[in-house]
């Protein structure tokens, strides 16, 4: 029987698009979003916590995020790690409740975010190329132990490269949706 599964090489694939949404989410644009602070993580009860953890996210405004933090002793230990993360936030304490105003991007800012973008988007797609790449060697060896014939190969070839052209215009797409968001003033 062949371990060849088309199934498993999609999966693969589609876990390599959700990992690119993922990091296109802490990318900052101008607008403010509940997912900007997702990497973010504060020390709390003795481990990393997840900032979604410890308080209420929510962004009542486009270009503000508040955090209602459920331990008010933890609201320094919250305010400290959004300082230190690489995303330039600057949080304003109001006792349990932080306001984190989101400046507006300049145009060198967004230039770096946009090509920070197309980073990330190459690195799916190299991923996506990986997992082809190893259902082409499943396949060769598959015909090679004659589990396949000639004829499968070819045609099963032929549909993970079509998935791969998919999965590569999908993140394509993705990456032009980002940095149109970018880059829009």
């Amino acid at each position: 029987m062949s371990g060849f599964d088309i199934k498993d090489i999609e999966r693969r694939m589609d876990g390599a698009i959700d990992a690119l949404k993922k990091e296109f989410a802490g990318l900052r644009t101008g607008r403010a979003h509940a997912s900007l602070l997702d990497p973010i993580k504060v020390e709390a009860y003795g481990a990393l916590t997840p900032i979604n953890q410890v308080g209420n996210v929510s962004v009542p405004e486009p270009r503000m995020i508040t955090i209602s933090v459920w331990d008010k002793t933890l609201a320094g230990a919250v305010e400290k790690a959004i300082r230190n993360s690489s995303l330039g936030l600057n949080p304003v304490s109001e006792g349990e409740t932080l306001r984190i105003p989101i400046p507006p991007l300049n145009e060198e800012r967004r230039v770096e975010l946009a090509k920070t973008a197309g980073s990330y988007a190459e690195n799916a797609r190299v991923a996506v190329r990986n997992v082809r790449r190893d259902g082409m060697d499943q396949l060769k060896r598959d015909e090679k132990d004659n589990e396949i014939s000639e004829d499968q190969h070819k045609k099963l070839a032929d549909q993970i490269q079509k998935l791969t052209d998919a999965k590569v215009a999908s993140i394509d797409t993705l990456l032009k949706t980002k940095q149109d968001e970018i880059t829009q003033v």
